[in-house]
């Protein structure tokens, strides 16, 4: 038997249980039944989705966004200037295609992280009372939505879309925590074993799906005897809706063979890396290829993801980004050779693809690390860990682009404007997602949420 339930909005007997169907035996869902309840409720959210790339590892604001060419070599970016469609902005030469895109981001120059360790503090943090955003989100629309199943919240690593590729690395934090909130909240993570649609697992408690495989084994055999013998014609209209729910938007929405061919050759960035170009002598060179290997498909199913009402997306890659240049790291101008291609390629794509589509501003994208990087170049050709001042990218969901936000310190040290900090990051997020007014004046909604919500005050130039 397979089970589902929404413990964000309904008690712990509300679930979906499809058993077996060969024998007529689908029990309907109050998951189903609540349709009716969900339109009568207003909750405090918008209709809005939030992709968060975390750059796992660090990366350089100068090699980014702030290339700082006219300050003295050690200093200045390695991969040299390009000109955006801003006049007067340029971004590092690694990304060429998001130069053309500036006028539809927003970059902030002043974003400190605090301090330079290696956590995933933007996303999990104590300002997120140790829980992922999109567990803040989740706790307050459901884990699932009622109409389709999909999971509110949801966490991509490599290994959704290619199981060769490594583990999540998580020894720096949980991507998937839900802090206070309770594991019901916790981002979805589909990843491991084979392709993504025979691997997916809806981990919602109380009954989690250990088996990775069983979840769609068990619908493909449902499916195929159902199909065989005709049983739904039987069932009545409520029945045949949650048949079509299980085993349409939920499983299709993970289905990157449903995409027209050419979106995803659109999308795929495998094709600009090749595993044995990449220098063997870096202890994480097998990183490096995981990340050129699949965050083309991460992003594409992102926006698959977004466009089928999933509310928060974690991507995030196999810590690429630290270039240290050291037995483990590449050096800033390798490194960048290895990632600054893949990103560029994969977050433009998604770029022209969500405009095409017409969801710029129901999509919010955020890309940013953990920190950012030394401002000098160590003798070996990298830079070392920098919590003072980090990259900040930001694009759509309705807010203010085409502009740089606050200045860096002639060395690309510190801000030289008001900080924007994480907590001003949280709140542009959460103010994205919530109808916050509205919020604050619920009485059910955990006090872990309307303070992260309200501690400060958004990104004021975006608003």
């Amino acid at each position: 038997m397979l089970s589902f339930y929404d413990s964000a909005r309904f008690g712990r007997r509300d679930f979906l249980r499809v058993g077996g169907l060969s024998l007529g035996g689908l029990v309907l869902p109050e998951l189903m039944q609540a349709r009716a309840l969900a339109a009568t409720q207003q909750l405090p959210i918008t209709d809005k989705s939030v992709v968060f790339v975390f750059m796992h590892g660090g990366p350089s604001q100068i090699e980014t966004f702030d290339p700082k060419m006219s300050a003295p070599r050690e200093i200045a970016s390695v991969n040299g200037e390009i000109p955006t469609s801003l006049p007067g902005v340029t971004f590092g030469s690694s990304f060429p295609q998001l130069a053309s895109w500036a006028d539809r981001l927003a970059i902030v120059r002043s974003f400190t992280t605090g301090d330079g360790n290696h956590d995933i503090k933007p996303i999990v943090s104590r300002h997120t009372s140790g829980a992922n955003l999109g567990s803040l989100y989740s706790r307050v629309a459901g884990a699932n939505r009622p109409h389709s199943g999909m999971p509110t919240n949801v966490a991509l690593y490599p290994q959704a879309v290619d199981d060769s590729t490594m583990p999540a690395i998580k020894q720096f934090g949980d991507f998937e925590s839900a802090g206070p909130l309770g594991g019901g909240f916790a981002p979805f993570a589909p990843s491991g074993g084979g392709e993504l649609q025979d691997n997916m697992k809806l981990n919602l408690p109380m009954t989690r799906v250990d088996d990775r495989r069983s979840l769609l084994t068990g619908l493909d055999q449902l499916r195929r005897e159902i199909e065989a013998g005709g049983i739904l014609e039987s069932y009545n209209g409520l029945r045949q809706q949650a048949y079509d729910t299980i085993m349409g938007g939920v499983v299709d929405a993970f289905d990157l063979s449903q995409e027209d061919p050419r979106t995803i050759a659109r999308y795929d960035t495998a094709p600009l890396m090749r595993p044995e170009t990449i220098d063997k002598k870096w202890n994480n060179h097998e990183r490096y290829a995981d990340n050129a290997k699949s965050l083309g498909k991460l992003m594409l199913l992102a926006r698959r993801l977004c466009e089928r009402g999933c509310g928060f997306i974690t991507v995030t890659t196999n810590f690429v980004w630290d270039m240290h240049a050291d037995v483990n790291n590449a050096t800033m101008e390798e490194g960048l050779r290895y990632m600054g291609g893949p990103f560029d390629h994969a977050i433009s794509a998604f770029l022209e693809d969500v405009h095409d589509r017409g969801l710029s501003d129901d999509v919010l994208l955020i890309c940013c690390g953990e920190m950012g990087r030394t401002p000098r170049l160590n003798a070996r050709g990298g830079r070392d860990h920098w919590g003072r001042l980090a990259p900040l990218m930001l694009s759509g969901g309705g807010l203010q682009m085409g502009q740089v936000i606050g200045r860096s310190s002639r060395d690309a040290s510190e801000p030289a404007s008001e900080p924007i900090t994480i907590p001003h990051l949280v709140s542009t997020i959460l103010h994205t997602l919530f109808d916050v007014g509205e919020l604050r004046l619920r009485t059910d909604i955990p006090r872990e949420v309307t303070r992260a919500a309200s501690a400060v005050t958004p990104i004021a130039e975006l608003v």
